[in-house]
């Protein structure tokens, strides 16, 4: 590895780190990247263009859509990075600051600090044979092996247009820009749509606002964050070894036994079966819903002067519109042509390798069924696998890039997602970590095993939280 020096600030020319990876972000994905390429031995970077840790989790961090009331949308127990647990004080659903101080605590104890540029943006990527040029804010251009892109899919805001807007006399956010139930105070708020964060803000504006509405295009499967007391996520992680279809049968049966028929609350019914799209983990929106603190309304016709038209016909005044309506994929950095878009998103072997430049990759550009750390290690240490294998010139390298060429793998469980571009690179995670657990068998690269970090640790990394909650030094 190679901590950053002083010797490379102020330099004019290209400075050479051409056997060196560097990793852009330092949010969950490139933390885990840094961990498994400092495991390995392999020279990396990071740049993050904020002053510390911790990505979209850091509501500080401009740009962030993190808000104030915001947690954890799977559980702790299966959300951790590999050989990481999270604090056992943790509640089962860690609140966003709590996910923050666990961020940076990984990076404190895996010593990963003194390899990341912080307060560096990046503002140009291009080719260079088969390394690459990294030209950055702070006037500084580097030559490098590769680049591991782990910047994140939640920065650039999808605000759709809503007709009559022009004439609307109150105020229209997307919900990247809510921080606060503050806002809320004294208004007739609207959320639009019904996505994890738009059904959390809605009901931050059901306790909030003088009234709240949420408008819902297409029906979806609420699951509680609690099965039969345990965690959604426990719950269901003990049923893989059930076919998909059964598992789809069972379980929404099961939902409709708990939850109950959501159309008499006004929200339309699913038209898809249950895992065929991200579904929503959320109880707190139906509670809301029966006490009449949000109201359920269909999508919007038009936006006339102070109100809103809905396409029932039914006609709504409203102060304030948030919209939670996702966001467009990019990697802002790097021209188009150096990744394969379709439907939004970047066409990925396995979700991680580039097809057609080499030694360029991506983490985290994928959504998936589950908790995303673990996930996000075992796919780091397939990149890293790649990279050692390639610097030793192991026959294995050449074997793996004839499949990132040609292997097409549908990655899907047997589930029909649905026809979106947000499904496009949606991943079942049962599914995939059994391919990748046979490619990564095939080329005789080894899977994570317990205890291989501990070596990275940091001698006082037992201390680090409390440091950290103390408001200590990094």
């Amino acid at each position: 590895m190679e901590p950053k020096t002083k010797q490379e600030d102020g330099s004019k020319g290209i400075i050479d780190k051409s056997d060196t990876i560097c990793i852009i972000g330092a949010g969950p994905a490139g933390l885990t990247m840094a961990r498994s390429l400092c495991a390995k031995g392999i020279p990396f970077v990071v740049f993050e263009k904020h002053k510390d840790v911790g990505g979209i989790w850091d509501i500080q961090n401009p740009g962030s859509p993190m808000y104030e009331s915001a947690h954890f949308i799977s559980s702790k127990y299966l959300s951790n990075y590999f050989d990481y647990p999270m604090p056992s004080d943790y509640p089962d659903y860690p609140s966003n600051r709590q996910i923050l101080m666990y961020h940076r605590k990984f990076a404190k104890d895996f010593n990963l600090y003194p390899y990341i540029h912080f307060e560096t943006t990046i503002k140009e990527v291009t080719q260079s044979g088969e390394k690459w040029i990294v030209k950055t804010t702070t006037n500084e251009s580097y030559l490098f092996q590769g680049i591991v892109c782990a910047t994140g899919i939640t920065w650039s805001p999808n605000q759709p247009k809503l007709k009559g807007e022009e004439s609307f006399s109150g105020q229209i956010l997307h919900s990247l820009h809510y921080k606060s139930p503050n806002l809320f105070k004294g208004k007739r708020v609207l959320i639009v749509g019904a996505g994890n964060s738009g059904c959390d803000i809605a009901c931050d504006a059901g306790a909030n606002a003088e009234q709240a509405y949420i408008s819902v295009r297409r029906g979806y499967h609420f699951i509680p964050k609690h099965i039969l007391g345990k965690p959604a996520d426990v719950f269901g992680d003990g049923a893989h070894f059930i076919p998909n279809w059964i598992s789809q049968l069972v379980f929404g049966k099961l939902l409709k036994f708990l939850v109950g028929d959501l159309t008499k609350l006004g929200l339309p019914a699913p038209d898809h079966k249950i895992f065929e799209t991200h579904p929503i983990i959320n109880d707190q929106l139906i509670h809301n819903l029966r006490h009449g603190d949000v109201i359920a309304k269909p999508d919007i016709e038009f936006l006339e002067g102070d109100s809103v038209v809905f396409k029932d016909g039914t006609k709504e005044k409203i102060d304030l519109i948030i919209l939670a309506t996702g966001y467009n994929w990019s990697i802002p950095y790097m021209e188009k042509k150096y990744f394969e878009w379709k439907n939004g998103r970047p066409d990925l072997y396995l979700t991680l390798f580039n097809r057609n430049f080499e030694n360029l990759y991506a983490l985290g550009y994928m959504e998936t069924d589950g908790g995303a750390y673990k996930m996000f290690d075992e796919m780091a240490n397939l990149i890293a696998s790649y990279i050692e294998a390639k610097n030793n010139h192991h026959p294995s390298a050449l074997q793996f890039a004839k499949l990132i060429q040609n292997d097409r793998p549908l990655l899907n469980g047997n589930i029909h997602y649905l026809n979106s571009g947000r499904h496009s690179v949606y991943v079942n995670q049962v599914a995939y970590k059994q391919y990748r657990s046979k490619i990564q068998k095939k080329m005789g690269w080894p899977e994570l095993k317990v205890g291989q970090f501990k070596r990275l640790e940091t001698s006082d990394s037992s201390s680090s939280f409390q440091t950290l909650v103390s408001g200590g030094s990094k």
